[in-house]
């Protein structure tokens, strides 16, 4: 799915003081809203959309044909294996 970027006003003086405390906590104004945005999402999108939404999404890998197994050599004596054998006899 394509994502898109949403875009909230908020005074320069707020997002700057949020910015120093929600450093303060090791977290960012974006993770926040990520965090909130999800939460939104989940709360207002019934679970069978979000279902059929996230099935869309996967990527879908036709099943590759599986290889033939190649069989085993068959055991071929060389003339030099026929000489010793017929010699030790």
């Amino acid at each position: 799915m394509e994502n898109l970027t949403v875009t909230l006003p908020l005074d320069a003086e707020r997002l700057r003081a949020l910015e120093i405390y929600l450093r303060q906590e090791n977290t960012t104004v974006q993770k926040c809203m990520e965090a909130a945005l999800r939460q939104l999402y989940e709360e207002k999108v019934p679970e069978q959309v979000r279902s059929y939404l996230e099935a869309r999404a996967a990527p879908q890998h036709p099943k590759r044909p599986s290889r033939p197994r190649p069989k085993p050599p068959m055991a071929v004596k060389t003339n030099e294996e026929e000489q010793t054998c017929a010699a030790e006899k």
